[in-house]
């Protein structure tokens, strides 16, 4: 049989995860001939051989790849035959950006087995890693995935590690942050002003050591700096939130292994999945009880948990074996610390010392947040071991640069039939903050060579985000919020319109100037019509009703009674004021001063939450919510509030009166607040399922904010399903802000497809 030559093109996540070294392996197998080499756009392969034996080849390809790589898609072209001699790994080739940057990879089994090995070179050695796992998006600072190409390329192989990444028999075979001590980076301990206490593995544990001993230790670890205290010292937590200051917002808490976790907290199995998973994420659980300090997540009975995923991790935990708080290093407002002589000078007031390493960190990458919403994974914050990896989308032609929103900010790059969703970025409220925004664009526009056509933005006039669209030599689309949000959540779930869009948050700037925050959309191919949402009330002192709960509550009632029930004992808010300040907020209530309109859930949840004493004032955003959702824990029942629909010319609009004057009533009659909890989160339930009977649109989508709560978002789930309604939610893209800037894509591809 005469022998053919297939040159194969191979598109997905196949640089940085053993790919080549997978096809040198599987072609010497196959009794092929040729090469393989890394592109801008991929990896291409030649290969040659008798038919049967290319393909077998071919068909291997997408059935054995190593398991971080994706291959999206595989086109093969036949040659004449050239009469290669061997196979080999040739050198990258520039060309189109269009391959796949992996995130940054939790440490594999293997690589963890050698540094706990006492007669491994690697033994304890803080950056160890191969194919299957370490660093990626962190260091890399152009395509293609080459050693020179990213932050390593400082680093010399030694000898050793040199025959390593030529042995195609190893795993660490063209592994491109191949180190050990010898070569690689190191680690040293240092005081708050820079002084060197200590190095190697001595740093570590010295570093364990002090931190057993109530000391705020800031390690530079994958994407950033953390702050680290024993999660146990109530004292050292105190001390860390008065440093940093961080008043009640929760903690996350590292655990040595998987074992512990469960002891301390319940871990189903698609829990136990995510923690352990390559991403590594931090994980919400339910407590069991306080086995950390009760300030680390005070009022809250979930903990956010992680696992040890760098070997400095595993190694400083070893030496621990004790719950650690492990927060990001920064300040308030600003992104964490990636260098660490900035850090000592950002974080010097806040950490005692300093645990720091000499390999650069080419952006900051934050610590995912995933919880389980019915048996799937949903993403809360997209950083590291997700991001940069891309949503897949019908292909449109614009090349769009999305700016997302002010709050827990991300970007977002179209390329083709991929659209990038950064690491989040965080809110856009100081300058550091607004710097680090400007350069993960530069970032991503520089990475892939692209040249958008179209910058998306938020259409609130005074985002930051939305101010430097404006500045850009590009055409410019703005994106109504709401949209944004449902729109991503269809992108994330591969739908298409029409769909009925749930979209509930804190705030967006509305088409008619107000706040949204409660909106029902209808999506069409093209754009959105604003079917129903949720009456409108007062927010008196604007942006200081969103930190006090209280006076949401008070605009809540005044638009509904007035000022009947001002003063009312049963209703809890009315406690929280002074005689002066009650007066003074009616009176601006009364002539709608500084008294802005929203329909907004979110704003409506911090009412309730008020009103039945649970939180008057958040000391961080969300947390009025969140109580509200916390209260109702334990709790069960199929009750819920009546409510009215009113249509008018334009919309359907929810009416509160029968809903707060039933609850009000439950409030007369000393209902349980937990009670009553569930029965107002029932009730926005019902309203979802009306208004999509109303609507009667098969395919219903959930977004925004507020359905980052579980028991609103389990409970809508189950009952659109009874109702034969088609659920989608998010799952790989957070249903807060982080979401906004896909959908912004996805607004302006749609709108310059026209």
């Amino acid at each position: 049989m005469s022998n053919l030559r297939v040159q194969l093109k191979v598109q997905g996540t196949v640089q940085g995860v053993g790919f080549r070294p997978f096809i040198h392996n599987m072609a010497k197998d196959c009794g092929l001939n040729g090469w393989v080499c890394n592109t801008s756009e991929g990896v291409v392969i030649e290969a040659e051989g008798e038919k049967n034996d290319i393909d077998d080849f071919i068909f291997r390809i997408d059935k054995e790849n190593p398991v971080h790589s994706h291959v999206q898609s595989l086109e093969s072209i036949f040659l004449e035959v050239v009469g290669y001699k061997s196979f080999e790994i040739k050198e990258s080739i520039n060309g189109i950006k269009t391959a796949l940057i992996l995130p940054d990879i939790a440490m594999c089994s293997e690589c963890k087995e050698e540094i706990q090995d006492t007669a491994n070179r690697r033994y304890k050695y803080p950056f160890t890693n191969c194919t299957h796992c370490g660093p990626r998006y962190s260091i890399i600072e152009t395509l293609p995935y080459d050693r020179k190409n990213t932050t390593m390329s400082s680093f010399d192989m030694c000898d050793d590690c040199n025959k390593e990444y030529n042995d195609p028999s190893n795993r660490r075979f063209h592994a491109q942050p191949n180190a050990c001590p010898v070569c690689g980076p190191s680690i040293e301990l240092c005081d708050h002003k820079g002084e060197i206490i200590g190095k190697t593995v001595t740093a570590i544990k010295m570093a364990a050591t002090l931190i057993k001993e109530g000391n705020i230790v800031a390690i530079k670890g994958l994407g950033g700096f953390q702050l680290v205290v024993d999660a146990r010292d109530a004292v050292a937590v105190e001390r860390l939130r008065e440093r940093k200051n961080r008043e009640a917002k929760p903690f996350a808490v590292m655990y040595h292994d998987i074992d512990e976790v469960k002891l301390v907290c319940n871990v189903s199995h698609v829990e136990e999945q995510m923690l352990c998973s390559a991403q590594a994420p931090i994980v919400l659980l339910v407590k069991k009880g306080h086995f950390v300090a009760e300030n680390v997540a005070p009022g809250n009975p979930y903990l956010g948990v992680m696992l040890p995923y760098t070997p400095l991790h595993f190694i400083l935990m070893q030496n621990l074996k004790i719950p650690v708080v492990a927060t990001s290093g920064n300040l308030s407002e600003d992104p964490i610390c990636i260098d660490e002589w900035e850090a000592i000078e950002d974080l010097g007031s806040i950490a005692d010392y300093f645990l720091i390493h000499n390999r650069p960190i080419a952006r900051h990458v934050d610590d995912s947040i995933v919880r389980e919403i019915k048996g799937k994974e949903q993403v809360l914050r997209r950083a590291r071991g997700y991001a940069p990896l891309p949503i897949f989308i019908e292909d449109g032609k614009t090349s769009v640069l999305a700016l997302g929103s002010h709050l827990k900010n991300t970007v977002s790059v179209s390329h083709g039939s991929k659209v990038f969703i950064s690491q989040h970025i965080g809110d856009l409220g100081s300058q550091k903050s607004n710097e680090a925004f400007k350069k993960t664009i530069a970032d991503f526009i520089s990475i892939y060579e692209e040249k958008p056509e179209v910058v998306a933005f938020d259409k609130h006039p005074d985002y930051a985000s939305s101010k430097l669209a404006k500045s850009l030599d590009l055409s410019k689309f703005s994106v109504q919020h709401h949209y944004a949000h449902i729109l991503s959540c269809m992108a994330d779930n591969q739908i298409t319109s029409p769909v009925l869009g749930v979209s509930w948050d804190g705030s967006g700037f509305g088409d008619d100037g107000s706040l949204w925050g409660g909106e029902f959309l209808l999506v069409n191919d093209n754009s959105f019509e604003r079917i129903a949402h949720f009456e409108k009330f007062g927010l008196p002192g604007s942006e200081v009703a969103i930190e006090e709960s209280r006076r949401s509550a008070l605009g809540l009632l005044y638009k509904v009674f007035g000022d009947k029930y001002f003063g009312k004992k049963s209703i809890k808010t009315f406690n929280s004021f002074e005689v002066v300040e009650l007066k003074n907020i009616c009176q601006m209530l009364a002539n709608n001063i500084n008294t802005p309109n929203t329909s907004s859930v979110g704003r409506l949840f911090d009412a309730v939450s008020s009103m039945l004493g649970i939180c008057h004032k958040s000391k961080y955003e969300g947390q009025a919510a969140m109580q509200l959702e916390f209260a109702a824990n334990g709790y069960k029942t199929a009750e819920f509030y009546t409510y009215d629909l009113q249509n008018d010319d334009n919309a359907i609009i929810i009416k509160y009166n029968k809903l707060l004057g039933s609850l009000i009533n439950d409030l007369d009659e000393g209902c349980d607040v937990g009670m009553i909890a569930v029965k107002f989160h029932n009730t926005l339930v019902e309203i979802i399922v009306d208004i999509a009977k109303t609507v009667n649109i098969n395919k219903v989508a959930l977004s925004g904010g507020c359905f980052q709560n579980k028991y609103l978002t389990e409970r809508a789930i189950d009952r659109l399903t009874t109702e034969n309604f088609k659920v989608y939610w998010h799952q790989r893209v957070p249903p807060n802000d982080g979401g906004i800037s896909l959908g912004q894509v996805l607004a302006a591809k749609r709108e310059f497809k026209k």
